[in-house]
């Protein structure tokens, strides 16, 4: 399904956003197809109108989805999607305005398992560091134990990248708008509504792997949705999904403490980057979806 574009120049009066970078990537991210870490930008430019000024477009149906970035076509199973600040956008490109500080990450994937990915893990340290639709929420660490190593661990790594993060109980961020990071191990996560989206297909979650056997059994699956491997003890997962149009859901979690802990090394820019999420098995950090051993 491609990516809507819509009508409209995007081109307005406005200061201009700074600190904007731009990837266009193909298969889940991994092939990189342009980086830009300062792209063209002028004025109160759009998402369409910044990829338009830094790489080769075509569109079709009078303009209104993306039909080729750098001469790589959509068709069939496969189109554009993109996303900003590891949030998939919730309309056109052309309507949705640029912020400083965004991220903007165009895909050319496979969409026969699922249409829909809510976020992706892949931009990190956004949205913790700028938001999403120039609007910053507060950051919350949510632990199933808050004294333990993993938890305190990902409070450093926030710390490391100079955000103040506030260690709180599970499902607190219920209750107030913010950007929740939920750690611990699947089964102790699941009365957080996010979470049981980790146990259901790739269509709901957008995420290409699930828990089974009560959150004993992590299984990682292709992009047609279909399972690869599967792991028991020490399995961890760090992936990020949406509920109920609710800010994204982190997660840095697993089979158990271990998969926990093994999630926990995979949780920094330089594991996570240009990856829609990341399974950790035997210490081996895998992209998802899962090409195979």
């Amino acid at each position: 399904m491609a990516t809507l574009a819509l009508a409209g120049c995007g081109l307005g009066a406005g200061s201009r956003p700074v600190r904007v970078s731009l990837l266009v990537t193909q298969g889940f991210g991994a092939q990189t197809v342009l980086a830009r870490q300062a792209p063209k930008v002028v004025g109160a430019d759009t998402v369409m109108r910044m990829l338009e000024r830094n790489a080769s477009v075509t569109t079709r149906y009078g303009g209104g989805f993306v039909e080729s970035i750098q001469k790589l076509s959509g068709g069939g199973a496969s189109d554009w999607f993109y996303y900003v600040n590891g949030v998939q956008a919730g309309k056109g490109a052309a309507d949705t305005k640029l912020h400083s500080g965004d991220h903007v990450w165009w895909d050319r994937h496979d969409w026969a398992a699922t249409q829909t990915i809510p976020a992706v893990v892949g931009s990190f340290p956004e949205p913790f560091l700028d938001g999403y639709g120039g609007k910053r929420l507060p950051l919350l660490i949510e632990c199933t134990q808050t004294a333990s190593p993993s938890c305190r661990a990902v409070e450093d790594e926030f710390t490391s990248l100079k955000l103040v993060a506030s260690l709180s109980c599970l499902l607190c961020s219920q209750y107030n708008e913010s950007l929740p990071v939920l750690v611990g191990p699947y089964a102790t996560l699941t009365p957080a509504p996010a979470a049981v989206k980790l146990a259901g297909p790739v269509s709901s979650s957008g995420v290409y792997a699930r828990f089974e056997d009560a959150g004993r059994k992590l299984v990682l699956l292709d992009q047609r949705g279909r399972v690869v491997r599967s792991a028991g003890a020490g399995a961890g997962l760090v992936a990020a999904t949406r509920y109920a149009g609710q800010p994204p859901t982190w997660f840095v979690t697993g089979t158990d403490a271990a998969g926990v802990a093994a999630a926990v090394q995979a949780f920094n820019a330089q594991t996570l980057d240009g990856h829609f999420a990341v399974a950790v098995i035997d210490d081996a950090a895998i992209p998802l979806p899962d090409s195979g051993p």
